[in-house]
């Protein structure tokens, strides 16, 4: 995840010394006496059939009362007292039919403690953090109302057989990073209900379902679907520094598109329901319709044999939002300092604390609610080594228990740490970032990879050997299995692979203002030649793979004018997670554009999928590599060892990185079958024959057969 800050911290610092913001003298609670303190009893709104208790884990809160509203945006309505247990939660019992109840909302109100740091507003209603749906207004502040739903209705849900779909061996994935509402959000797409869940899964329409699999991929990992604070303060509005000591200076269009600031954990996003906006003030969710949608979503990319990876933000939540955990216990669920202020190591405003009780216990219990209600297939943690280990065990096995084919995958850094190796330590995937850089590049602009003729970093011809092999510990790598590393080149954060692309090979700048927007979208025969090189090295090297939405077609994000006071409209984007639509959506017209390398991607995902034990699953005994004249150029031989009858035994695969040499390589006896070359992959139909040498033109690959 990349979250710009918008913090300026000398300037806050002086702005709130000036304002002369008070500063608390009481102490910090003790954290041993936090450590200890825990509930098993169960938590949220608990519907029965003649009486609902309500539940809410708050041990140090003086008191708690609950506010049944009969409506979404009532400031006020019938408040209770709740009561305290031994065990540090508050509950009230309604006697009266659970009918009663279903379709209304309540929150609560909190009164806290007073140490140090701790600014208790014992008037803000809050949401439930176990609620199943939430109703959110439309600033900020993200204020939340939990709507009461039927509990029968996760059991009445008809799911019509479904299953998970998530493959036993998890070399096999193709997993395709998306975004729901830039999926369909751009016209080209030609569904109905644009930017959501609905519309992305409507049949036979350009963009959505249908393009995910005429694709080919067998998993879609959805950036969050949490309900997320999705407006962030407004711009240059000096207000906000004496209540939030921040001041946005950096975010013009006040937005958080991607969804990496979590608000609930058991909740999916109402603005992807159908019939949903942003429109500033107004209410998103009131009728909970994003429950069923995404259900309906899940069973229906299922039945098309799609898994459905979740992204998850459990290292922090939302910055400003009126956040449940914040009211409740600031020092129980957050990272402080000896200030009391939280810690950021996230960069995003505070960090979760892991590693107590009851937030462990939500973490698992928020996971393993996903995959039971709503079939989800696996997990994408963000940040994950600010999860502590004993949190993260605790996932794989209660998350096996419900699924043993379940995959979790880290972003294996954050909180000034890193270590994908660590998590294949305890039987996790994690993205690898080395293939990534070794292959693409780190930075484009002197930080060039292998595609380019260049060793990015400590890099030699051995390393980048390693990449295809799984980049195993045994060979310096990182990972105790080839199951554990998620190769890939281009995700969320920064400049797109086609962007990287565009910029390495100076065709523009990050400040090039681009007038026609298509011409620029459409590939260079360079551009062109590179991204396919890349994309073969990608699918030629063994373990699971993992693509961004576009990256099929060199996507390229190109700021779009939504606000006038954006400096950098018609600039290329690293990070557009502060950006709405027009500069996220996937513009399908672009795909066409670029058909031959959107061909290209489609023939490798049907190579794996034909040919699953020599792409993804070889062992590193069935692999030879050979003697090439160039020290930026791979080729290797893949005993195809589990062929089916009929299935070629052996593979040649040559990657030539020169960016003007051709390589020539002797080939083992016998005549070859060429299945991809510079131009197309044909898994099935041969291209073409080779015996005793190949010429490979410089800048591509060749992948033979026999």
């Amino acid at each position: 995840m990349m979250r710009i800050s918008t913090v300026f911290g000398a300037f806050v610092l002086a702005a709130c010394a000036f304002l002369g913001l008070p500063k608390s003298t009481f102490a910090q609670p003790n954290s041993a006496e936090l450590d200890a303190l825990y509930s098993d009893k169960p938590l949220g709104c608990l519907l029965g059939e003649n009486a609902t208790t309500f539940r809410l884990f708050a041990p140090r809160a003086s008191a708690v009362s609950l506010v049944l509203l009969k409506k979404y945006d009532d400031a006020e309505g019938r408040t209770i007292a709740m009561q305290k247990n031994s065990d540090g939660t508050w509950e009230h019992t309604e006697t009266k039919p659970s009918q009663e109840l279903i379709g209304t909302y309540y929150a609560y109100r909190v009164a806290g403690g007073k140490a140090k740091g701790e600014a208790f507003d014992e008037t803000m209603l809050i949401a439930d953090p176990y609620s199943r749906a939430v109703v959110t207004k439309n600033t900020f502040r993200h204020e939340a109302r939990t709507l009461i739903l039927d509990p029968k209705a996760d059991s009445k849900y008809d799911w019509k057989g479904d299953q998970y779909v998530i493959p036993a061996n998890h070399n096999t994935l193709v997993v395709y990073e998306a975004h729901v509402r830039d999926m369909t959000a751009h016209k080209t797409s030609g569904v109905k209900e644009k930017g959501s869940y609905k519309g992305l899964m409507q049949q036979g329409k350009t963009g959505g379902l249908r393009y995910l699999k005429d694709l080919g991929v067998n998993a879609v990992e959805f950036l969050p679907l949490h309900e997320f604070a999705n407006l962030e303060l407004p711009y240059r509005d000096s207000s906000t520094i004496a209540k939030f000591r921040v001041f946005n200076d950096g975010n013009p269009q006040e937005r958080n598109h991607w969804g990496y600031m979590t608000s609930f954990y058991f909740a999916p996003e109402s603005y992807y329901a159908s019939g949903s906006s942003l429109a500033s003030g107004k209410w998103c969710g009131a009728d909970g319709r994003a429950v069923t949608e995404l259900k309906d979503l899940v069973r229906a990319l299922h039945r098309e044999k799609i898994a459905v990876i979740m992204d998850v933000v459990y290292n922090h939540v939302s910055d400003f939002d009126a956040n449940s955990f914040k009211y409740i216990d600031k020092y129980y669920y957050f990272r402080t300092d000896s200030a009391g202020n939280y810690i950021n190591t996230s960069y995003c405003g505070n960090d979760f604390k892991t590693e107590r009780k009851m937030a462990r216990r939500l973490i698992v219990e928020s996971v393993k609610y996903w995959m039971t209600e709503y079939h989800i297939d696996g997990f994408r943690f963000d940040l994950a080594t600010m999860i502590d280990r004993e949190t993260c065990e605790e996932i794989l096995r209660e998350a096996r228990k419900i699924n043993p084919n379940v995959i979790l995958i880290a972003e294996p850094w954050g909180g000034n740490k890193y270590g994908p190796d660590k998590f294949s330590d305890i039987g996790w995937a994690a993205w690898n970032d080395q293939i990534r850089n070794g292959v693409k590049g780190q930075n484009p602009k002197d930080g060039l990879g292998f595609i380019f003729g260049k060793h990015q970093g400590r890099n030699t011809q051995r390393t980048e050997q390693a990449f295809i092999t799984g980049t195993l510990r045994e060979d310096g790598g990182l990972f105790v299995q080839k199951e554990h590393s998620m190769n890939y080149l281009e995700s969320h954060d920064d400049e797109t692979m086609g962007d990287f692309i565009r910029l390495a090979l100076g065709d523009c700048t990050m400040n090039t203002v681009i007038k026609d927007v298509n011409k620029h979208a459409k590939l260079t025969p360079n551009q062109l030649a590179l991204n396919k090189l890349a994309a073969m090295f990608l699918f030629a090297s063994q373990g699971p793979i993992m693509l961004h939405a576009g990256q099929e077609y060199a996507r390229s994000k190109v700021v779009a004018p939504s606000t006038p006071l954006e400096k950098r409209v018609g600039m290329i984007d690293r990070n557009s997670y502060n950006k709405d639509d027009a500069t996220n959506y996937l513009n399908y017209a672009h795909a066409l554009a670029n058909k031959d390398l959107l061909s290209y991607y489609k023939g490798l995902i049907a190579l794996r999928r034909v040919f699953p034990n020599a792409f993804g699953s070889a062992t590193k005994q069935d692999i030879e590599f050979l003697e090439t004249a160039s020290d930026h150029a791979i080729a290797f031989q893949i005993r195809n060892n589990s062929a089916v009858k009929g299935q070629p035994k052996n593979f040649i695969v040559v990657l030539n990185g020169s960016p003007d040499k051709t390589l020539e390589i002797t080939l083992p006896d016998g005549n070859w079958n060429i299945i991809a070359n510079a131009e197309k992959v044909s898994p099935v139909m041969p291209l073409g024959t080779a015996s005793a040498r190949l010429i490979a033109p410089a800048r591509a690959g060749v992948i033979l057969a026999r």
